[in-house]
C-alpha cells in the first residue's frame, strides 16, 4: 500500500515539473508564431551565397 503512495506522489511531482516547463515556455513566447509554420514550405528558398556572387558578376550566363 506504501508503494502505490509513493508512485501517486512520484506522478504528482513529474506532471507538476511538466506543467511549470509548459507555463515557462509559454511566457516566454515559444508558441507565438502560429502562422508561419504552416506556410513555410510555400515559401521559396534562398540561393546560397556563392550562386548569388556568381550571378552579380555576370547576370546573364550566356555572354
Amino acid at each position: 500500500m506504501s508503494a502505490i503512495i509513493v508512485l501517486i506522489l512520484l506522478g504528482i511531482l513529474v506532471a507538476g515539473g511538466f506543467l511549470i516547463a509548459f507555463v515557462w515556455a509559454v511566457r516566454n513566447g515559444q508558441f507565438d508564431d502560429d502562422y508561419s509554420p504552416s506556410v513555410r514550405m510555400l515559401f521559396e528558398n534562398k540561393k546560397p551565397k556563392e550562386e548569388e556572387t556568381v550571378e552579380a558578376e555576370n547576370p546573364d550566363p550566356k555572354q
